[in-house]
């Protein structure tokens, strides 16, 4: 069997489709979200490792999207019922309602 790198464009794919489940999770709590393009493609670079393929992705959307997400839920700078969008701003991924 022969394995081909993955290229940019697929691991914006599968950011998607990670983005999209934690959107699902995320409706069954009362919150909608919005990924921006720029979020994705952010994402995406950022869960790229050459070596690794998508391996980083997992860690790159914790780290950047559901950790900075839980904290402001928890805060209450981030209410139910409202869509959340997320932005980005001077290279940093931003949930912003």
């Amino acid at each position: 069997v022969v394995f081909h790198p993955l290229g940019q464009e697929h691991i914006k794919s599968i950011a998607s489709i990670q983005l999209e489940r934690l959107a699902k999770r995320l409706e069954e709590k009362g919150y909608q979200l919005e990924v921006s393009d720029k979020a994705l493609d952010l994402i995406a670079q950022v869960g790229f490792d050459p070596v690794y393929g998508a391996r980083p992705l997992k860690r790159a959307i914790q780290q950047n999207v559901e950790n900075p997400l839980a904290k402001s839920i928890l805060a209450g700078e981030i209410v139910p019922d409202k869509k959340v969008q997320l932005i980005v701003t001077n290279d940093q991924i931003l949930a912003h309602q």
